[in-house]
């Protein structure tokens, strides 16, 4: 592991959340950015955590997580296909890590194996649920 590694659990955006608790529903570009749908897991100390209701386990939100200027995503079996032909190929499941593995380079493991990522600073939104 490099000295340029960084987890997840270090980045600010991440405050008050838990990743390895949370699932990825789905894998899509959206212009130039990969956009992972989550069910998010949020802690008590983030701001819009809320008591779960007696049939719920946990406070989870719907969000995205986003990988802004994506120009690249490969997984373990890549065979260098076009950005959207891979995204498509990977499976929802739980999310166990990310990390930072060098400037601009990402890497998200969990049930759908691990997803190397080359973009811009993930970004973390909690999707508006009023109606």
């Amino acid at each position: 592991m490099s000295d340029d590694t960084t987890d997840w659990t270090d980045l600010h955006e991440f405050f008050g959340v838990d990743l390895a608790q949370s699932f990825a529903l789905s894998w899509h570009i959206e212009t130039s950015s990969l956009l992972i749908d989550l069910d998010l897991f949020l802690k008590k100390e983030h701001p819009l955590y809320e008591e779960p209701r007696p049939a719920e386990k946990a406070c989870f939100r719907p969000a995205f997580l986003e990988f802004p200027d994506c120009t690249r995503a490969t997984t373990a079996d890549d065979t260098n296909e076009e950005l959207s032909a891979v995204v498509n190929t990977i499976d929802p499941g739980k999310i166990a890590g990310l990390r930072r593995v060098g400037d601009g380079q990402y890497e998200v493991r969990g049930d759908f194996g691990t997803i190397e990522i080359a973009s811009g600073r993930p970004l973390l939104r909690i999707k508006d649920l009023s109606p």
